[in-house]
């Protein structure tokens, strides 16, 4: 079985949709969107996503987008591990908050922080910067309760906030101060199923890209 998968493979949310990937078995056909040639906006592409979003998956006609709702999809038809995505109603629940933390707090401020100063060649905002270190020390919260971030065991919950996390780790973020934070980053990047083909090289990429857009600022 494989599912064509479109990506950008810098990005965190492509990032962790490769990593639930990784853990649940699941073969990716993988296919590179450049965004900066427009091919999002290409027909085919608008059809099977009008949002013309990365990442998006197409499983045998079945198409999707948003990387949580993609990674949630994975483990509920193809996961075979019970911890990864629980069925019981409340640990689900546990998982769902953190995934929604992830997306509407940690990885929403880092690009309201970063993404003006790489793509709009604004100034940083110390404001904004307050903002994401609140955020951190919330999920240093979080990880004073459990080893991983939703529970006694590895979820999807770990693999999209090590895939965000990791995005500030590459953009110099001081992760420091925050210990557990660290102790819990040193432990996913160990333990997540195919960590480095699926996120610790294309982190690099977006590194990269982040020093090039941010050169001489």
């Amino acid at each position: 079985m494989t599912i064509d998968f479109y990506y950008v493979p810098g990005s965190a949310p492509c990032r962790a949709v490769l990593l639930a990937a990784k853990a649940v078995g699941i073969e990716l056909n993988l296919h590179h969107v450049d965004l900066m040639k427009g091919e999002q906006l290409a027909p085919e592409f608008v059809k099977m996503n009008p949002q013309h979003t990365v990442p998006t998956v197409n499983d045998n006609g079945f198409c999707l987008w948003e990387s949580r709702a993609i990674m949630s999809y994975f483990a509920s038809q193809y996961g075979k591990d019970e911890c990864l995505y629980p069925k019981d109603a409340k640990k689900r629940a546990l998982v769902d908050q953190r995934m929604y933390f992830d997306m509407g707090t940690l990885y929403a401020r880092f690009a309201d922080y970063y993404y003006p100063v790489m793509f709009a060649g604004g100034a940083y905002d110390p404001a904004k910067l307050t903002k994401i270190q609140e955020a951190f020390q919330l999920f240093e919260t979080f990880l004073g309760c459990s080893p991983y971030a939703a529970g006694d065991c590895l979820t999807l919950a770990d693999l999209t906030l090590v895939a965000t996390v990791t995005t500030f780790e590459a953009v110099g973020f001081d992760l420091t101060p925050y210990p557990k934070v660290c102790a819990w980053l040193a432990k996913i990047k160990s333990e997540a199923v195919g960590y480095e083909e699926a996120n610790g090289k294309n982190a690099l990429l977006f590194k990269q890209l982040f020093e090039q857009c941010t050169k001489g600022k």
